[in-house]
């Protein structure tokens, strides 16, 4: 690979940064393609050279949210293979969280912006969302037949719910005045054991 190829992916993962890091803080409509190359310190002739439109960029940009967090739910359940189902659970939320909250702007972009976006751009994204999906529907398909979920467990059900209620910490969790690893435990009990005490007797 050459310089001038060098340059041009460097350029184009700064730019994905940037817009990655705009997305989050303003969402879909408030950002622009101007917007865009004044934070780049480019111009917006040069940054249509590196991209053709701002969908191009959105597309991006998501794809490389759920890679983000599809890298840090795998790694966390590799990390722990072969434990307890229950350990294995909370790692794969805090696996999650982190990509959301410490490892990129991508992951919570993508969480902020994604409904917010075109059909058609929804549409390109669909395949690493799904691979996405895909994993945590495995993995807690492998919990229903180690014991740790019932047998009668609505998977899709609780992949959205886990996902849906992980991906709303965006919206309240401070990062600077709390630690991911005790959210990640707490949301990881409560979504695993839920917060009703034992059921009272009919008797």
């Amino acid at each position: 690979m050459g310089a001038a190829t060098l340059d041009v992916e460097a350029t184009r993962h700064r730019v994905l940064r940037v817009a990655a890091a705009l997305f989050r803080a303003r969402g879909y409509a408030g950002v622009s393609m101007r917007a865009i190359a004044q934070d780049c310190g480019m111009t917006a002739g040069s940054l249509y050279h590196h991209f053709s439109s701002k969908e191009d960029i959105v597309v991006e940009v998501l794809d490389r949210g759920h890679v983000a967090v599809h890298e840090g739910v795998g790694a966390a359940l590799e990390q722990t293979r072969g434990r307890d189902g229950a350990r294995r659970f909370r790692a794969a939320v805090e696996g999650h969280l982190l990509a959301l909250h410490q490892n990129t702007d991508f992951a919570s972009a993508n969480v902020r912006i994604f409904g917010q976006v075109p059909p058609d751009v929804r549409a390109r994204n669909l395949g690493p969302r799904l691979r996405y999906e895909k994993l945590w529907d495995d993995f807690l398909e492998e919990l229903k037949g180690s014991g740790t979920l019932k047998p009668s467990t609505d998977v899709k059900m609780v992949r959205l719910l886990v996902l849906g209620a992980l991906n709303a910490t965006l919206e309240w969790f401070d990062p600077a005045r709390g630690s991911i690893e005790d959210l990640a435990a707490t949301y990881g009990n409560l979504l695993l054991h839920g917060a009703a005490g034992e059921a009272p007797s009919s008797s």
